[in-house]
């Protein structure tokens, strides 16, 4: 029988936003899953096609599987400049984003009594992830970075101002899901329209279905630290990481480069980093045909015993 989902919410202090923690609780050690810039953890880890989730897939190897939401996403509370005029300063950066891994990972070791969590984090989420890392080394025990946001030495400019938050609707998700899909190739995509995954994203945001078209609103923070990341300003050190890496990514995807991966593992600072390129997948693999071995290498990683 399939174990049901905990929810937590984590209250914090003044001006802190609550934030909601997803478990899907087993007797092994603690993993946490950060999600990237646009979709929360019901959408990602913990959403199952045909019956099955990456959560599901980590807690049949034993592992206790966390899933944090940040705050402006999901079940989390939304930032309160939110409500009002998209014009100031952008909401979710990812000095933001680490204290509230921070607030997580305190709560879920409380919890579990284990001393140490294995992260996994996606996309941009790999920003705050790294920084978290760099920063707390002695309660991280394995870095898992999918898709991640490397440093380059370009100048990246936005298309539009620096904003609080923005809209994405289910048909800019659907674009940018497929655009590195080469042309002559079926797709990818395991839902290969989002029917129900467009439907459950929508769902995230009780406004969405009020907006025309339907839209969810999310941090614009996250747009400004990945153009800063590739204007020569990763918000980390990856020599600081002091910890067991894999660096984890999809034959086709644009975001994470073999000259981004490559920058990467020259740098970190723990002499264990596996670089694992998975074949036929793009940026957005834990929604794609490809995920399974995805999941294999995640899963073998965090199964090694660190020497």
């Amino acid at each position: 029988m399939m174990q049901e989902l905990q929810f937590f919410r984590l209250r914090g202090g003044q001006d802190e936003p609550t934030l909601l923690l997803t478990r899907l609780q087993r007797g092994g050690s603690p993993v946490l899953y950060i999600h990237g810039a646009t979709f929360p953890a019901a959408l990602s880890v913990a959403y199952r096609f045909e019956g099955r989730s990456w959560m599901d897939d980590l807690a049949a190897c034993g592992f206790d599987v966390w899933a944090l939401d940040f705050a402006g996403y999901g079940g989390s509370d939304r930032y309160s400049e939110m409500s009002g005029s998209a014009d100031g300063p952008p909401l979710g950066r990812a000095t933001q984003a680490a204290s509230q891994i921070a607030r997580a990972v305190t709560h879920i070791l409380d919890q579990t009594a284990k001393p140490r969590i294995s992260l996994i984090a996606h996309s941009w989420g790999t920003t705050a992830a790294g920084l978290y890392a760099s920063l707390h080394p002695e309660r991280v025990a394995r870095l898992c970075l999918f898709g991640p946001i490397a440093q380059r030495d370009e100048r990246t400019e936005i298309d539009e101002p620096r904003l609080r938050w923005r809209l994405l609707t289910v048909a800019q998700q659907h674009a940018r899901f497929i655009e590195d899909v080469p042309r002559d190739h079926p797709p990818v995509l395991i839902e290969p329209e989002l029917d129900l995954w467009g439907s459950a994203y929508l769902g995230t945001d009780e406004e969405a279905a009020h907006r025309d078209p339907p839209a969810v609103k999310i941090p614009y923070g996250p747009v400004v630290d990945i153009a800063d990341a590739w204007s020569s300003a990763l918000p980390w050190r990856p020599q600081d990481i002091r910890t067991p890496t894999l660096i984890v990514r999809g034959e086709w995807d644009s975001v994470t480069t073999d000259a981004d991966a490559a920058w990467l593992l020259s740098r970190l600072g723990h002499p264990v980093r596996r670089d694992a390129k998975i074949a036929k997948g793009t940026h957005l693999m834990h929604l794609e045909h490809s995920r399974d071995g995805l999941f294999q290498a995640v899963r073998e990683f965090l199964k090694e015993e660190t020497p």
